[in-house]
């Protein structure tokens, strides 16, 4: 199978991942146990991570998308060396916080280092949210700041990775 092949079928799902085998093979132009051979090799490379739906958020009662960014202290205090184990407690805290879309390290914005992007019913809710990031890694946090969006109002784009370039 061919790498362009691949990617084009890639493309293809980003597009719409609900069609079946039977309408990409034919877009594709190969056999449909072809293509499902094609996408099982996708998912097992892991150029696709999973399979959802990017929901309208205002319908599940969400007002807000907040944007932030952080300076955290990653190195322990005595060693001076990085605190893997911050690093495994802030890990299973995102992981359980159902608020949080994407989080990640980064480097830019005056010297923060990490970001996170979560979404909220309304002011008070990020409010609540961020007193209680804020009394969890107090120690840490050097710097803080958060972009809100609100998502009542007009996007001339809204999310999608329908219209993402595939690199060849």
């Amino acid at each position: 199978m061919s790498q362009d092949r691949m990617l084009l079928l890639l493309h293809e799902l980003l597009k719409n991942s609900k069609r079946s085998d039977r309408d990409l093979a034919k877009i594709l132009r190969v056999s449909q146990p072809t293509l499902t051979r094609m996408r099982k090799r996708l998912e097992k490379e892991g150029y696709i991570f999973e399979y959802t739906a990017i929901p309208n958020l205002t319908k599940l009662g969400f007002e807000i998308i907040a944007f932030t960014f952080l300076n955290i202290d990653r190195f322990d205090s005595k060693t001076q060396d990085f605190d893997y184990a911050l690093g495994e407690r802030a890990h299973k805290w995102l992981a359980h916080s159902t608020k949080i879309l994407f989080a990640s390290g980064g480097e830019g914005l005056e010297g923060k280092n990490c970001m996170m992007i979560s979404v909220h019913r309304d002011f008070t809710d990020f409010s609540d949210f961020i007193s209680d990031f804020r009394a969890q890694w107090a120690a840490r946090i050097k710097d803080m700041g958060s972009f809100l969006v609100s998502l009542k109002g007009k996007m001339p784009k809204p999310f999608s990775f329908r219209t993402l370039e595939i690199i060849p």
